[in-house]
């Protein structure tokens, strides 16, 4: 009978109490099992995630190669070094100068052709072309003007084999890097200081940072950089010109 009722203890006491005591530590376990499951499906996740977009910008570039864009880019540079200087007016009338006056600025316009070798890495050529006219004005000493010659002119035109790379892609964007290295042709209706009218130049098209956005065959691009062609102080013909470009590009 003893031994019935400590078997009753143990069983309604004890066995509760030892259930209970268990509790804290099967709920933690519980826990750091779901955190470890979230953990993985997040991770998991992630994976799959990159792999789409990788599929997908890898397709995008190996199917369709081929890039071509049209853009347009500031002349900061130019506007900045050939504007008006104004003239005199407090000289005898019989005083006569000439000055540069009516500046006008045809801004960059260029086309780029890329082969897209894979979704980072592209190489192909572009052409960019800028110019600025102006007047040449015979004014007397009082300012009043006596003689106009209209549309002097010069004229830039750079061949740029170019490389770019791609970088931080998404669906729709990505950002981009390029550089480019070629030559400059100057050429207008002044001659230089070398008795030249043409004159040949090594320039530089540096991309810091674009913008790509778009999906499918056409986008849309926006870069900051610099456009340089230069052989000595006294030939300096563009200097950080085209700082700022936008463009419109198709995939072929």
């Amino acid at each position: 009978m003893l031994i019935k009722r400590r078997a009753i203890f143990i069983l309604c006491v004890l066995f509760p109490l030892v259930v209970t005591a268990q509790q804290p530590r099967l709920a933690i376990d519980s826990m750091n099992t779901a955190i470890r499951d979230f953990r993985d499906s997040v991770r998991q996740d992630i994976r799959d995630y990159r792999d789409s977009i990788r599929d997908v910008r890898r397709h995008a570039y190996d199917s369709i190669p081929h890039e071509i864009r049209i853009g347009w880019g500031d002349q900061m540079f130019e506007t900045f070094m050939w504007r008006n200087q104004g003239y005199i007016t407090v000289m005898p009338p019989t005083y006569q100068a000439t000055y540069n006056e009516h500046f006008r600025y045809t801004q960059h316009w260029f086309v780029e052709y890329l082969y897209n070798v894979n979704y980072w890495y592209s190489f192909g050529a572009q052409i960019d072309y800028s110019g600025v006219i102006w007047d040449e004005v015979t004014r007397n000493g009082e300012g009043l003007e006596i003689q106009r010659e209209k549309n002097h002119s010069f004229h830039n035109i750079s061949i740029l084999p170019t490389v770019r790379f791609s970088y931080f892609h998404r669906e729709y964007t990505s950002l981009y890097s390029s550089i480019g290295v070629g030559i400059n042709i100057n050429t207008g209706t002044e001659l230089d200081y070398k008795s030249r009218q043409t004159a040949v130049a090594p320039a530089v098209n540096i991309a810091l940072l674009g913008l790509r956005v778009g999906k499918g065959r056409f986008y849309g691009l926006i870069e900051i950089g610099g456009l340089f062609s230069l052989v000595t102080s006294d030939e300096v013909y563009m200097l950080g010109s085209r700082i700022f470009t936008t463009s419109f590009g198709v995939r072929l």
